[in-house]
């Protein structure tokens, strides 16, 4: 069993930056880590992964903003934002599984961008 604490995140002005970090009990070697986001209403959506090879892969609306890393002692996985925008306002969420789509999911953690 996998389990994913996140940390990061909270209140940037519009061009900030901020990190999210998501930190696994078990080993994620194998795993695919993504991203997920989601607002009051509407259906999580994708933002990024990365492959156990380290391919990654990104939302068009976070592409050339976004970067996902993974790796290090710490077993962790982290979302860079750069450039934020008040529309990347939302929960995200850390997620872990076998294919692109997560088996395991972190606790969530509000980003909130003024403008």
């Amino acid at each position: 069993q996998v389990q994913l604490v996140q940390s990061g995140g909270g209140l940037v002005q519009a061009g900030g930056s901020l990190r999210l970090s998501c930190a696994a009990s078990g080993s994620i070697f194998s795993l695919t880590m993504s991203w997920y986001r989601q607002v009051p209403g509407k259906q999580r959506e994708f933002v990024a992964f990365i492959a156990s090879g380290y391919t990654t892969n990104y939302a068009e609306s976070v592409k050339g903003r976004f970067t996902i890393t993974r790796g290090g002692a710490k077993n962790t996985v982290t979302l860079q934002m750069n450039s934020l925008k008040p529309e990347d306002t939302a929960v995200y969420y850390c997620g872990g599984g076998w294919s692109s789509k997560p088996d395991y999911w972190g606790q969530g953690t509000q980003v909130t961008v003024s403008s």
